[in-house]
């Protein structure tokens, strides 16, 4: 799909109604806010890696302040649309942004559903299932409207059947585990996982052979196997 609308050039006429680009930082991340906060019923995203547009601590409620790029009206809220009901999925780059887990905690907190999957995404967010906003290089988005938007409805729903949920809130497993779990599933390396959590690679490495212990295996795969079957992650 990024192939196909990568090779889309404007044609003028009734193109416009289909496709829409957007360009540059400032132009995409104000349309990604309108879409969103201009949703009535749902919305549904992919968050990826090195997210120039929406860097993560820029959507927090203690981040930097956003002014919209015109310099007039108030900044963007970080609050979220309470009118619609939101499934995101993100990858593996964007669990090792600054801030990501804080993120992506303070979503569960406000009901949103989150999911995680190993392989890259593309950027892509869906208004209503009749607008989308695909990023299809990091400075141009093209935003599809009906009958087009089905491409990328499509292509979510294919991507959250395959994906596995952030964290887990049954059964006995410490927050903090699950999160060591979520991380190490993804690839994370345990520096990486103790630079998220605030905390030491020895504290990481202590856990996960805490956590085999309990699952009675004698590797991270078998580790990774057990969780997935037990519902731990």
């Amino acid at each position: 799909m990024t192939r196909l609308l990568d090779e889309w050039t404007p044609g003028g006429g009734a193109d416009e109604h289909l496709v829409r680009v957007w360009q540059g930082r400032s132009e995409q991340a104000r349309r990604i806010y309108d879409l969103e906060y201009s949703a009535r019923t749902s919305l549904y995203g992919f968050q990826s890696g090195a997210n120039t547009v929406a860097p993560v601590p820029s959507t927090l409620p203690d981040g930097p302040v956003e002014q919209p790029s015109d310099g007039t009206g108030p900044p963007m809220r970080r609050d979220g649309n309470p009118d619609a009901s939101y499934r995101v999925v993100v990858d593996r780059d964007f669990l090792s942004e600054p801030a990501a887990l804080r993120a992506l905690d303070l979503r569960v907190e406000r009901g949103h559903q989150v999911r995680v999957v190993d392989q890259p995404l593309i950027k892509l967010l869906i208004a209503d299932g009749e607008t989308a906003m695909v990023q299809v290089e990091p400075g141009r988005s093209l935003e599809l409207r009906p009958p087009l938007v089905v491409l990328a409805t499509e292509l979510f729903e294919s991507v959250w059947r395959r994906s596995r949920p952030y964290l887990r809130e049954d059964g006995d497993l410490n927050p903090t585990d699950r999160r060591i779990l979520q991380l190490m599933l993804s690839g994370l390396t345990d520096a990486a996982t103790a630079h998220q959590l605030g905390t030491s690679p020895r504290t990481v490495q202590r856990r996960v052979r805490a956590l085999m212990d309990l699952a009675a295996v004698t590797s991270r795969v078998q580790l990774g196997w057990y969780a997935m079957r037990n519902n731990w992650v």
